[in-house]
């Protein structure tokens, strides 16, 4: 007679982990994880122990941007509620990241209602994560615990949400009781009538389009389908550009790439090919304030198709139930292969040599440089603020290779889930982009890069304070204190680091943390206080009205 072998819900949690791809773990160790945590050590999955339990939830951010699913595991109370900020902004910015917070004992529950980290009902703590989560479990009955634990798992996938699992330390050995496995949550499938429609009316327009281009959006990149849309725009020659969130969802150097479009933010050429074109495919585009470059977009909905959120909207019809996917690659096939070239772009002007003598270093300059650095294992992470925005004029070799807070904005979101991105692509390297402000909150994480021996490229945008309210209004509260960043060598382990006022003195750092492999390398980049991209002052005179109360024009 076979006997089917139990496994204990800690054990079951790894295994659907590893099973759907989460390699590593990130997280700070907690009386009440602990247990979970023997276990994980004892299984294939590898912990990467953060500095603070926020970083390791940026972390897994990143790590579920280029892998489709992260994880991080914490304690209760004062661990679980660290992570909220990061576990938010995964959250709008829809990454798969599946939070494991351990938790008081069922007994302990019951009889020491006292117990240490405790701030109200047990129940508060997944209430709070079930506004910021698609899903939550609280794995507190033996005999459901398993099927809520494939059911969260799925729900990640399918959502690209976080989901929120609570463990208590006197389950995390007790056996389960075995049920039939929750098949993958895949969609429930697209209405054919109305993909079919759809398809037919955007062949239709396509047909008749003197000057159709793409725009792509974020939803793309959580739903992985990048090389689908390349195959869409190599077969119709279609050009395209990308919205700020989705920033990479196409390799940045191929032809038919002509920049971000966010209204008035962009490139001059972005933003006519966009705005005279007679049809533009908008594909996985979330509208929100930042994509739409803070409402100056000029979007006609008469010669706009969208496709995003399960429904296709074309000028003044609208399809429901047809899931992105679907609609992408019944476009791929109908769509007929066409011979024609890809529009030309406009020649760059030439750039002056660099480094000039004695010049300071700028953030035109800077961003110029590090274009010419890119290399096609690059991935970019870049935090909020003018590094951002200055930003948008990189072009990474291939897709996938941008990573940022776009839409959420959080400061502090790079230096983590660099760490995250980098474990998760063993064969890349990670290029930090962070101001001093933001680099303060979670730079410590580069601590962590240095004791895994990463050779990731920090560049603080070093300009003495927050340059984003500081355009907006000006006051000693965007004062913030002065760092010795190419120091931080001498506290967090093997870190090599360097100072930058001016060219010369970059593009030594830069060449010197090129070529070392062996560890992480930081560059203090000193700028004026005043030095700001053109796309950060025209957000910033957008903001000021608001802030001040002015009404705008």
């Amino acid at each position: 007679m076979n006997t089917v072998k139990l496994e204990t819900m800690g054990q079951y949690l790894l295994n659907r982990l590893y099973e759907a791809g989460v390699k590593h773990v990130f997280g700070v160790p907690g009386d009440y994880v602990l247990g979970f945590y023997d276990l994980m050590e004892k299984s294939p999955i590898q912990h990467i122990g953060t500095t603070r339990e926020d970083t390791a939830a940026f972390a897994a951010d990143g790590y579920a941007r280029c892998r489709g699913l992260g994880a991080l595991a914490v304690t209760y109370g004062v661990g679980a509620l660290n992570t909220v900020n990061a576990v938010a902004g995964a959250y709008a910015e829809s990454s798969p990241v599946i939070v494991i917070s351990g938790a008081p004992g069922v007994c302990e529950q019951r009889d020491d209602p006292l117990i240490h980290h405790r701030f109200g009902p047990f129940t508060f703590q997944r209430e709070i994560f079930e506004r910021i989560t698609c899903a939550t479990a609280v794995l507190n009955d033996p005999v459901i615990a398993f099927r809520q634990i494939d059911h969260a798992i799925a729900s990640a996938r399918h959502y690209c949400k976080p989901v929120y699992i609570e463990i208590p330390r006197d389950l995390v050995s007790v056996e389960g009781y075995p049920m039939p496995a929750i098949a993958a949550m895949e969609p429930s499938g697209s209405d054919k009538s109305a993909l079919s429609e759809a398809v037919a009316e955007t062949m239709s327009l396509l047909e008749k389009s003197v000057s159709p281009m793409v725009i792509a959006g974020i939803e793309l990149h959580r739903r992985g389908l990048q090389n689908r849309l390349l195959e869409l725009i190599e077969r119709a020659r279609l050009p395209v550009t990308a919205t700020l969130t989705g920033k990479s969802v196409i390799a940045e150097r191929h032809p038919a790439y002509l920049g971000i479009y966010e209204g008035a933010m962009s490139s001059e050429h972005a933003r006519y090919m966009v705005e005279q074109s007679d049809l533009l495919l908008m594909l996985g585009v979330t509208l929100n304030e930042v994509d739409t470059g803070i409402y100056t977009a000029k979007l006609d909905p008469q010669h706009t198709i969208r496709a995003a959120l399960n429904e296709v909207v074309i000028s003044a019809h609208r399809y429901p139930n047809i899931a992105l996917a679907d609609y992408l690659n019944a476009l791929v096939d109908a769509v007929k292969p066409s011979e024609a070239g890809f529009s030309a772009k406009p020649g760059k002007p030439v750039a002056r040599a660099f480094p000039e003598p004695d010049r300071p270093i700028s953030i035109n300059r800077l961003i110029e440089r590090i274009n010419q650095a890119l290399e096609p294992e690059t991935i970019v992470v870049c935090d909020v603020g003018d590094c951002l925005f200055a930003a948008i004029d990189l072009e990474v070799h291939e897709q996938s290779e941008f990573l940022a807070s776009g839409f959420y904005t959080t400061m502090g979101f790079a230096v983590p889930a660099a760490l995250g991105a980098q474990v998760a692509r063993p064969g890349h390297r990670a290029l930090i982009l962070v101001g001093d402000g933001a680099f303060q909150m979670t730079g410590t994480e580069l601590s962590t890069q240095a004791r895994l021996g990463l050779d990731s490229i920090v560049i603080v945008f070093n300009n003495s304070g927050y340059s984003t309210e500081r355009c907006i209004l000006e006051g000693p509260f965007n004062d913030i204190a002065r760092w010795r960043f190419d120091r931080l060598g001498e506290v967090f382990g093997p870190l090599q680091g360097f100072d930058a006022a001016t060219e010369e003195s970059f593009e030594s750092a830069l060449i010197q943390a090129l070529n070392n492999r062996s560890m992480p390398s930081i560059i203090n980049v000193h700028l004026a206080s005043d030095d700001t991209s053109s796309a950060m002052r025209r957000l910033a005179e957008h903001l000021k009205s608001k802030v001040q109360g002015e009404r705008p024009a």
